[in-house]
């Protein structure tokens, strides 16, 4: 896969749970399904947005297992970060094992570490793992920026191939993109509410949490950015933008779990420490999923 690949929309799979906490793979099966139903362009499975916090490697692996068994024609991206390099390489070691078309790797956090610490990181993983890697900075998990510098040397490593953006700053996405132009290498989104300011600067796609509840929509105000129909594009995002605000009211993957279950898509049973959504914001999002109905 060439960062070609890495165009459109990538749903950041919520996983669903039964009653027991245990990981419901006909269910998840079923969701995967859905999506590439629905044109999506590839999935990422165990990442934040699918609780990947909370599972053991032997869970995230079969978790990867079942959506790649799940799907025909989209690739599957696995998130396979840690703040252990260590880790991070057995998990993407397993992930490439399991099938993954290719890797989601999160900034190391709690460790802080220096530039040249998370440049050898990601280094240490696309040496060893022969599959393309995205690089993931969302510095409000993380505490900490992959620095621009970083991000701009890791793509000219032929394994690393798209950045994922979540930090906030169009300033800084911006130069990602514009210094990384000339590469093999694309930055997508990791922010439903930028993915149309980020396309218009050059990146390619999102890595999107709205992507599980209204995957149609989302694909349609993507591929109209892409294709230069700013004006559509603009109105898909009026018509979206309560849904992206309201999806982040708290911590991700809170409410978009709360959605799944409110379209009767799976059950919003989550792990601790994640807590149900307050009933104000359940009926917020109520209301707003009702408005798109």
């Amino acid at each position: 896969m060439t960062h070609d690949t890495f165009t459109g929309v990538f749903p950041a799979m919520t996983t669903p749970f039964d009653d027991a906490e245990r990981i419901d793979h006909d269910t998840l099966r079923r969701h995967a399904r859905r999506l590439e139903a629905a044109g999506v362009d590839g999935l990422v499975p165990v990442g934040t947005t699918g609780e990947s916090a909370t599972m053991t490697h032997d869970e995230h692996v079969a978790v990867v297992e079942t959506v790649v068994d799940a799907v025909e024609d989209v690739p599957v991206i696995a998130g396979a970060g840690s703040n252990n390099t260590r880790e991070a390489l057995e998990l993407s070691e397993r992930s490439a094992d399991a099938g993954a078309d290719g890797l989601l790797l999160i900034s190391p956090y709690y460790n802080n570490p220096e530039p040249a610490g998370m440049e050898h990181h990601f280094r240490a993983i696309a040496d060893a793992v022969d599959l393309p890697q995205i690089v993931y900075n969302v510095p409000s998990r993380t505490g900490r920026n992959v620095a621009i510098e970083t991000a701009v040397s890791l793509a000219r490593h032929e394994n690393v191939v798209g950045y994922k953006a979540a930090s906030g700053d169009l300033n800084r996405i911006g130069e990602v993109i514009e210094r990384t132009r000339d590469e093999d290498f694309t930055v997508l989104s990791g922010d439903d509410f930028l993915t149309l300011p980020i396309v218009a600067q050059g990146g390619t796609g999102c890595i999107s949490v709205a992507a599980n509840v209204e995957p149609e929509r989302t694909v349609a105000l993507v591929g109209a950015a892409l294709e230069g129909d700013f004006e559509r594009a603009r109105e898909l995002q009026y018509e979206l933008g309560e849904l992206f605000r309201t999806l982040f009211v708290e911590t991700n993957p809170i409410p978009i779990k709360e959605a799944m279950e409110i379209r009767d898509v799976h059950s919003s049973t989550m792990r601790s420490p994640l807590s149900p959504l307050e009933p104000e914001n359940r009926e917020r999002l109520r209301a707003v999923l009702d408005e798109l109905a």
